[in-house]
Formats: structure tokens, C-alpha cells, sequence
């Protein structure tokens, strides 16, 4: 077959079916999904909240349409929409200066462009009626003003009898004419001319025939000749040359009509018509007969209001106030202010004194306390012992644990599986984020944070640290293990958890069953340790020592039964040691405080939660919060407490806030709630007294607080300070700040965070911590 035939034989239509642009195109719009619904709904009312007053000059789906361009920016949108609203109330304001000028030059144009009309002056008795507007009153004329056209007989004859019908009426005559301008019936244009209102006489403007004129085509008679010329002239004109051909066309006298009583109504009592009487002719402007206000009586919604609060004043009801028909302005004002809804639901409180409801309530003692060390120390392995021997894990987990285990070639990790969750965590081995768990003892109720050890993480221990009340440290006594750890994080660690307010550690020595349970091991490692906490300013009374093996769990919670043990060693186990902790003295009385640690979704009913701890304050259901740095308001729905739900929650307690009324945007974590009341304030700049751990110097630096780092540098170095008495050492201003020294310098941020005086922070620069301390 040749190749023209071919194509020709094509069937075009299951070609096109075949090509995916074909049947399978869609060009329909995709229609918008429920979270871009509520997310413009939610920046619909944020951005009319923003526009204030201008949101009346822009409707809601203008607003829609900028949120969508923008991608949800609010700033960008009300900057956008403020632009729209000014320029639109410019044009208003144009328009009303326009609209009621005043002048020679102003009522001449008007009444050059609405001379043609004849709503003007309506008879009393047409008020009601429109009257069809005139002829034009110019037209091109090819001829001299002298050849105008005649008239025919039926219109001479309709003219008449609607002459005679109107003196009848009104003892008046009205010339109605719409081809042909300055028309004389029977000889009587003085008398019409006398009926005329003094103050509608329209000024003229001589206009040329080629001029085009408004209204209707003029339209040429065969039969033309020319009428009757008036012996009166309206108005004087100037003689033209004769050798001007175009001559100008006189304007035809035209009967106007008073207003309608609608027209009366709706325009008698604006200023600008009654100020401008005088200077040009509008529509309308008659003064109205019925000078009464059609508003002066009650209104129907009046009437039924006042009917409903009789019939339930005669029931012994309380209804609305008594309306009759004399309504002030303060009435209305009054009204209108109790009409006004509250656009943010609030959630219900019993308004309880939390202070007293918590010295009522027979509580255990709470305390919370960071796991902290050197990598490989054994600190998630201890804590999966410690859970695993109080039996808050089964042996089943700890089965189905150790077999996992086993499979990826880590058998001795399965205890430390109970706190390390995270896919990557098990199969690198080291803990990465903080694991939090909760046991508790007879007296006192305890949170564990699990921080990581790997220096990579060190920001994460960071933020264990910030909540914690104290600490328990944790070494390995194998051999070279603890120099090298000692030199590493175990240092680190432990001049951070001071320099973030914790002054009582536990020092848990792990792993003596690997060197037998050696006495002048743990000895050693006593007095190394000790030395290097209390030069870190820990008090002695504040340091104890416990040995232990965390994977077979001996003197964790049970003591051992080593005989080798037990000759030397006789104390308390590590669980005794946290039990006899003194409880941590809360911050009841101070604002409110917390700092965000998780957010998630707690459900179909609470789709935003948020986790951490209270450091400062109380609260209850129904509170307003602040969210700093965003600095958006919001509501609590509800409080769970150990995953119960309470109506109210202090200072010390690890909490679960379900919020209402605030976007999830606006929050993220390290934000701190606080009251509304007493906020805390953002900070771009601040001032801090720190312990250098490095050289410290102008420099940039990360400012830690909590969850939070946010880049900046420090400024300025103040001075030096003494340890003993805190004063600033006087003399010139240091350049560098050597490890171990304590100096106030004034740092700035790149970002505002939320912080206030005698909040903790820590300085690190590539990785490593330069300095922490307290701001001022």
C-alpha cells in the first residue's frame, strides 16, 4: 500500500485516543482540598483581624484569592489588601469631592450635558410619573435658521388636544416636542414661557451645526418651511458675520415637573442637591411638599421587639427593653454593643484556686532527672534494667526485644531497646533524641530523660538538661574507659548539667562486673571524679557514688549477691539513693512558663497538642495562652497528666496541652507558653553571665535554651567576675576570656527568642560548647 493511501485510511479519532494528551487530558480546575479550606478560613479571619477597619473596603473572596496567591502569607496579604483598601478610598474620596463642586464654569457643564431633560419641577399633580426624556436640543442644520421645518397636520392636531387637556388639569400648558425645537402653537409661546420657574432657566451655549448633538438622529422633511419665529427671544445672543453660514440653533423652552414623592423621598434631604440649587439645575432638586421624615416612627422590627416585651413582661419573663419609637442615639448604641459576638470561642473553666486544689491533693513527690555520660557508658541499658526489675516492662517485650536483638547481631542491646525507639537508634547503637519513661517508688514519682552521649547530639543532652531537677551520671569502669571518657563527654556533660541549674548528682560507676568488682577501681575512679565535680562548683553533700552493673542489674534495684560485692561494699542501691532525694522546691508562685518540648496530633478531637514541662506557674482548662516568639493566642481545651486526663496542672509536672483557637504554624518546638497576663518578652539582644569552657572572644557563636539554637555572636565581652563574690573585677576590658573564668558579655541574636532574666543558655561554636550561663 503506498504511503498517500496509508494516511489517508487513518482514522483520526483512535489516533487521538491513543495520544495520553487525549482522552485522559483533564483540564478541569482540581478542586481545593479540605486543608487549604481551613487553612483559608483560618487566614481569612487572621487577615480581617490585621486589616482592622480597611477590611470593609475588600470582600472575603479578594481575600481568599490573596491568601492563595501567596501561599498562605499573611503578611504579604495584608500588605497587598491595606494597598487595594487606600486606593479604593481615594476614589471614594474623589468622588465625593466631585460629586458637589460648586462654580460657574461646574454648573454650566451640567446643565450643558442635562439641559435636554425634563425631570424638572413635575407638577404636583404628575408627581409619580416619569416623563419620557425630550428631543435633543441640537441638531445639525444644513440650511439658515430661518428654514425650519413645518409641521405636519397630525402632529399640529396632537399638540392641540394635549394643549387642551392640560388646562383642564392644571391650567397649564406644556410644549412637548421631539423633532423640532423652538416650536409656536397657535401664538401662545409667552404664555408658556410665563409658567416656567424663575430659578430652572438653563443657561445656553450657542453651539455650531456641525457640533454632533445628543439623543436621537435628526431627520429630514421634504416638505419644509419655514415656522413662525417667536417675537420674544429667551436670551440675547450676539450677532454673528454673515459670512458665518453655521448659525447657532436656539434652545427650546421645556416645562419641568416637580419631583415624585419616591423622588422626594430618596433626595430631598442631601446637602448636595440644596446647596447647589441655585448654581445649575440636577434632577430632582424641588423642594419635597411633604416635609415629614419617614424614619421618625418606630420601625417594624421596633414594633415586634416592643410586642414580644409586653407579652413577656405579662408572664413575669425578662424580655428586651421597651421601644417607643423614640430611640436615642445611646439606645442604639447600646444595642448595637450587645449585638457584638466574641469571634474566638473560649473553652469553659471552673475558675479553681490551683495553688489550694494542689495542697489538698495526697500526691507522691515528683522528680525528674537526666541519664547522662560518655558514649557506650551503658546509660539506656541501666534505665532498661531499672524499668525492667520494677516491672513497668514485662518479660514479654524484653523477649521479643532480645530476639530482634539477636537477629541484627546485638544481643546485649535489648535492654537498652526499652528507651532507644527510633529505627536508626537500634541499628547505630547510641541513643540520638531524648527517651523519656516514668517508674515510680513508694515515695516519690520519677521521670527518666535518656540523653544521647555521642557528641554529635550534645544539643539534644542540652535540652534533657533544661528539664531536669537532678542528674545521674553514669561511667564505664572498664579499663581506659573511663580516662578516655573523662576526657570526653563526661566532662562536658557534667559542667553542662550545672551550668543549666542542677546542683545534686548521682555518680553511677557501671560495669565493675567486668573487672570483678575491683574496690580500688571504684575507689579511683571516686576520687578522680569527685575532684573534677567539685572544681565544676557541685558541694560535696550533693555528690554520691554508687557501683553497679547495669546489664546484669546488680545494685540497681536489688542489692547483689556478689560475695566479692558485698565485702566491701554495703550502701544503699541506686533506686534507694533516688528515693532518698529531697523534694525539688516547685515554682508555684512565679508566671506561667512552659516550654514546648513535642507537637503532635492528639486525635480526631484535639487535632494540635503539645507536650513538656511546666517550669513555671500553673494553669488549668480554659486558660488563655501566649505563644512566644509568634506571639499568637490560644485556649485549653484539656490537660492529661501520666496520660490522664486533669483540670489542672503546676510547675515540675511533664503535661499534654490540647489547644484550640492557633494554627500549627505558629507554634514549633522551644516555644514557651506563658500567661497572657505576665507574657514573656522576645529578645533579640541580652546580656549573660557565663563560665567559659573554651577561649571565648567576639565571635559568632549558636545560643542554646532548651529545645531552641538560634544563631548570633557575642558583642562585647563587660568583664570578668569574681567566683567567690560574683562582682565585676575592675580593670581594663578583656579581649579573650580564658577555660574556667566567669564573664558577662552581651550576645545578640539573628532571631528573636523568647527569654527573660535567669533563664540558662549555652554557647557552642562548631561543635563545640565555648560557654554557658544564666542571663541577666
Amino acid at each position: 500500500m503506498s504511503r498517500h493511501r496509508l494516511v489517508k485510511n487513518l482514522d483520526l479519532d483512535n489516533e487521538l485516543d491513543d495520544f495520553e494528551g487525549g482522552k485522559d487530558y483533564d483540564d478541569t480546575e482540581e478542586e481545593i482540598s479540605e486543608a487549604d479550606k481551613e487553612h483559608l478560613r483560618a487566614g481569612t479571619l487572621e487577615v480581617k483581624e490585621m486589616l482592622g477597619d480597611a477590611a470593609n473596603q475588600v470582600s472575603e473572596k479578594e481575600i481568599q484569592d490573596s491568601l492563595w496567591h501567596y501561599y498562605y502569607d499573611i503578611e504579604k496579604t495584608v500588605n497587598y489588601l491595606l494597598g487595594v483598601a487606600e486606593r479604593r478610598n481615594k476614589v471614594e474620596q474623589k468622588k465625593k469631592k466631585t460629586g458637589c463642586l460648586s462654580g460657574s464654569e461646574t454648573a454650566l457643564s451640567f446643565a450643558k450635558f442635562s439641559g435636554d431633560s425634563t425631570l424638572f419641577n413635575i407638577p404636583v399633580e404628575r408627581q409619580s410619573i416619569l416623563v419620557a426624556p425630550m428631543t435633543p436640543t441640537e441638531r445639525p442644520q444644513s440650511g439658515p435658521l430661518e428654514e425650519k421645518p413645518k409641521m405636519s397636520k397630525l402632529q399640529v392636531l396632537a399638540a392641540s388636544r394635549k394643549k387642551k387637556a392640560q388646562e383642564q388639569k392644571a391650567g397649564s400648558m406644556e410644549l412637548i416636542s421631539k423633532d423640532v425645537k423652538g416650536l409656536t402653537i397657535n401664538g401662545k409661546e409667552d404664555a408658556v414661557r410665563k409658567q416656567i420657574p424663575e430659578r430652572q432657566d438653563v443657561s445656553m451655549e450657542p453651539n455650531t451645526a456641525k457640533q454632533p448633538a445628543r439623543g436621537f438622529p435628526f431627520r429630514k422633511r421634504k416638505d419644509s418651511n419655514p415656522h413662525e419665529k417667536s417675537p420674544k427671544a429667551p436670551s440675547p445672543r450676539p450677532k454673528k458675520p454673515e459670512a458665518q453660514e453655521d448659525m447657532p440653533m436656539e434652545v427650546p423652552v421645556v416645562m419641568k415637573a416637580e419631583p415624585s414623592a419616591f423622588a422626594n423621598t430618596m433626595f430631598s434631604s442631601t446637602a448636595c442637591l440644596t446647596d447647589t440649587a441655585s448654581l445649575f439645575t440636577m434632577l430632582y432638586v424641588a423642594k419635597p411638599t411633604n416635609t415629614a421624615d419617614p424614619f421618625s416612627g418606630p420601625s417594624p422590627d421596633d414594633i415586634v421587639i416592643a410586642a414580644q416585651s409586653k407579652a413577656s413582661s405579662n408572664k413575669g419573663g425578662k424580655g428586651p427593653p421597651k421601644t417607643n419609637g423614640e430611640k436615642k442615639a445611646d439606645q442604639i448604641a447600646n444595642g448595637i454593643e450587645a449585638m457584638k459576638l466574641d469571634n474566638t470561642p473560649r473553652a469553659t473553666s471552673k475558675n479553681l484556686e490551683v495553688l489550694k486544689e494542689y495542697e489538698k491533693a495526697e500526691k507522691k513527690n515528683e522528680a525528674n532527672f537526666v541519664v547522662i555520660g560518655h558514649v557506650d557508658a551503658g546509660k539506656s541499658t541501666m534505665m532498661g534494667r531499672l524499668l525492667y526489675d520494677l516491672d513497668v516492662v514485662d518479660q514479654r517485650t524484653i523477649d521479643r526485644y532480645r530476639k530482634d536483638a539477636e537477629k541484627m547481631g546485638k544481643s546485649s542491646f535489648a535492654l537498652a531497646w526499652v528507651l532507644d525507639q527510633g529505627t536508626e537508634e537500634r541499628s547505630r547503637g547510641v541513643t540520638i533524641d531524648i527517651a523519656m519513661n516514668k517508674f515510680a517508688t513508694s515515695k516519690t514519682k520519677f521521670i527518666i530523660l535518656d540523653a544521647p552521649g555521642h557528641k554529635d547530639f550534645v544539643p539534644n543532652m542540652i535540652a534533657g538538661a533544661a528539664q531536669a531537677d537532678f542528674a545521674v551520671l553514669v561511667i564505664d569502669a572498664s579499663t581506659g574507659s573511663f580516662e578516655s571518657g573523662l576526657q570526653g563527654q563526661t566532662k562536658e556533660h557534667a559542667l553542662l548539667v550545672r551550668s543549666m541549674g542542677v546542683q545534686r548528682i548521682i555518680v553511677a560507676v557501671n560495669k565493675l562486673d567486668t573487672i570483678n568488682w575491683s574496690q580500688d577501681r571504684f575507689d579511683e575512679i571516686s576520687q578522680q571524679t569527685s575532684a573534677f565535680l567539685l572544681s565544676a562548683n557541685f558541694q560535696k553533700k550533693n555528690i554520691t557514688f554508687i557501683p553497679c552493673s547495669g546489664l546484669q542489674g546488680d545494685n540497681i534495684v536489688r542489692k547483689s549477691t556478689e560475695a566479692v560485692f558485698t565485702s566491701w561494699y554495703t550502701g544503699p542501691t541506686l533506686v534507694e539513693e533516688l528515693d532518698n532525694s529531697e523534694p525539688v522546691l516547685r515554682a508555684l508562685e512565679k508566671p506561667l512558663r512552659m516550654t514546648i518540648a513535642d507537637i503532635f496530633r492528639g486525635g480526631v478531637q484535639n487535632p494540635l497538642s503539645v507536650s513538656g514541662r511546666l517550669d513555671a506557674g500553673s494553669l488549668q482548662t480554659g486558660d488563655a495562652l501566649l505563644a512566644q516568639p509568634s506571639g499568637e493566642k490560644c485556649y485549653i481545651k484539656s490537660i492529661d497528666l501520666d496520660e490522664q486526663p486533669v483540670p489542672w496542672a503546676v510547675a515540675g509536672q511533664h503535661i499534654t496541652l490540647h489547644l484550640a483557637d492557633i494554627d500549627p504554624i505558629h507554634l514549633k518546638i522551644g516555644d514557651v507558653l506563658s500567661s497572657p497576663a505576665s507574657p514573656i518578652k522576645n529578645a533579640e539582644s541580652f546580656t549573660a553571665k557565663i563560665l567559659a569552657f573554651g577561649f571565648l572572644m567576639p565571635m559568632k557563636v549558636d545560643v542554646h535554651r532548651g529545645r531552641v539554637h538560634v544563631p548570633g555572636r557575642v558583642k562585647r565581652l563587660v568583664g570578668t567576675l569574681d567566683k567567690t563574690t560574683g562582682d565585676l573585677v575592675k580593670g581594663k576590658k578583656p579581649r579573650v576570656v580564658k577555660p574556667g573564668m566567669v564573664a558577662r558579655v552581651v550576645v545578640d541574636l539573628d532571631a528573636q527568642v523568647p527569654l527573660e532574666s535567669g533563664m540558662r543558655v549555652v554557647l557552642r561554636d562548631e561543635g563545640e560548647t565555648v560557654g554557658s550561663g544564666v542571663v541577666e
